[in-house]
């Protein structure tokens, strides 16, 4: 809790060669009915800057891309752009042109580094394994019996992407994240520390909080105390929503007369914790699974003052079992364009309705 404590003081805080591979499955997200469109593994690459969109953000200690507006060019730059060291580590990993930026670099010298999950997405993420291997990246799997949920990448020690979105190209286009682009040097001093551990395999343990880094194992406490200090308003993007003390935070919330906003994608997983929150009196705003959005992120913005952005969903296993990255910041400009970007999405949304009730 002392991360959080600190970051709720009055002080402001400063501010993804070619092959011949199987394509890849093309499974539904678990617990969704969406189909993805087909991706294949081809070498033309499948993510490029936007127009309009910077391939590096702009000078600062932390800037805020989204997704899918922004997209993923700013990872292939990045990638190109280094000259000593990458560090990835990624939940699923199936974005061939990432792929061949990363085998580019190591070929003229970069020292690259791949932490991917096998926990749960061993067989997706085999691709991408073995063809790395084979082209000069030291790849390997997560410790072992860990799920390694984590979205990160830093480059050249001197800057990371903490991402709420993995590196699958079949998601890009109608998916909420973000990516929160770091230049604190406490912060990736902290999460390479953290990649290193990891990369070499031991179990997960109490990892360094940089400047506002927040890390699973154990966030649990500290995104609850983020929901108790709200006194106006709460606004919250997650895939998932089965933590027993999450949603009784935003309960309580609600019942001492916070503005709670929930958005979410509508999943008959959920269907009980968006009835407990909207009897509490939380405004649960959903997106049909079906519909061109779909809210992959996860956000909480407190009384448009503080935010936390990062990796961990809300579900136990998440915030006390997996690797996590997240990070909770007073930086105004990315709290301010979090919290416009969420109420867009809740005002895209639909009120929840129990089901059965009335439309």
């Amino acid at each position: 809790m002392r991360l959080l404590l600190a970051l709720l003081a009055p002080a402001v805080l400063l501010g993804a060669c070619g092959r011949s591979v199987p394509p890849p499955t093309t499974a539904t997200r678990p617990g969704s009915s969406r189909t993805p469109a087909p991706t294949s593994r081809s070498t033309a690459p499948t993510t490029a800057p936007r127009a309009g969109s910077p391939a590096s953000p702009a000078a600062g200690e932390l800037a805020l891309l989204v997704e899918p507006a922004q997209g993923y060019g700013f990872v292939g730059s990045a990638v190109s752009d280094a000259d000593r060291t990458i560090e990835l580590a990624m939940y699923e990993l199936s974005d061939m042109a990432v792929e061949q930026a990363l085998a580019a670099a190591a070929g003229r010298g970069v020292h690259v580094e791949v932490l991917l999950d096998r926990s749960l997405q061993q067989s997706d993420n085999q691709a991408a394994f073995t063809y790395l291997s084979a082209h000069g990246v030291a790849v390997r799997w997560g410790p072992s019996g860990v799920t390694m949920h984590e979205k990160a990448m830093c480059v050249d020690d001197s800057v990371c992407y903490v991402m709420t979105g993995n590196l699958t190209p079949q998601y890009y286009a109608d998916t909420r994240d973000f990516v929160v682009v770091d230049r604190r040097s406490a912060d990736v001093a902290a999460i390479t520390a953290t990649f290193a551990a990891d990369f070499a395999g031991n179990p997960p343990g109490p990892a360094p909080a940089g400047s506002d880094l927040l890390w699973s194992p154990g966030s649990e406490p500290d995104l609850v105390g983020l929901i108790d200090s709200a006194r106006k308003q709460l606004l919250v993007e997650n895939e998932e929503m089965d933590s027993t003390d999450i949603i009784e935070a935003l309960e309580q919330a609600a019942r001492r007369g916070v503005d709670v906003v929930v958005v979410m994608t509508d999943e008959s997983r959920w269907t009980q914790a968006f009835d407990q929150l909207t009897e509490a009196g939380v405004h649960v705003d959903t997106y049909a699974e079906n519909a061109p959005l779909y809210i992959h992120a996860k956000v909480i913005v407190a009384d448009s003052s503080v935010a936390f952005v990062g990796s961990q969903n809300f579900s136990t296993a998440s915030l006390d079992d997996n690797r996590e990255l997240g990070l909770v910041t007073r930086d105004p400009p990315v709290v301010a364009a979090l919290a416009a970007q969420l109420q867009a999405d809740a005002a895209g949304a639909g009120p929840w309705q129990a089901r059965g009730a009335p439309g």
